[in-house]
């Protein structure tokens, strides 16, 4: 029915399978690390609006230098808004970066990964 030739191939090829398997297992732990210990700053064109956002996107920090006084409330919040998007933009850059170099950007797992960076509001970025 089978040959030892027929056995060897098959066993060779589970082999492989298994250790594809594990590699592909080892790249999303070393994602998933790297993406963890993200964060993003950024700075507003005036310098009076500095955020920090984690690796979930969510905000971490917030400076305001002393001068955001003297402006009315409502542009104090459009420029932190704005500052909260370019933090969140530079994170998204980031983990593109980290999902290039693990589990690659064009994979499965690195598609899907990416998008829930780029695909959800800024207001609902979670990991």
């Amino acid at each position: 029915m089978f040959d030892a030739g027929d056995l060897d191939a098959a066993e060779r090829m589970i082999d492989d399978w298994q250790a594809g398997i594990e590699t592909r297992a080892a790249q999303a732990r070393e994602l998933s690390a790297r993406l963890s210990r993200l964060s993003a700053t950024a700075r507003s064109a005036d310098r009076l609006v500095t955020v920090t956002v984690g690796a979930s996107g969510d905000l971490t920090g917030l400076t305001l230098d002393e001068r955001i006084r003297q402006r009315p409330a409502q542009e104090t919040a459009r420029a932190i808004l704005a500052t909260l998007g370019q933090a969140r933009a530079t994170l998204t850059a980031a983990v593109t970066e980290v999902t290039a170099g693990t589990v690659g950007a064009d994979s499965e797992t690195g598609r899907a990964v990416i998008a829930s960076y780029t695909a959800r509001p800024a207001g609902e970025r979670n990991v």
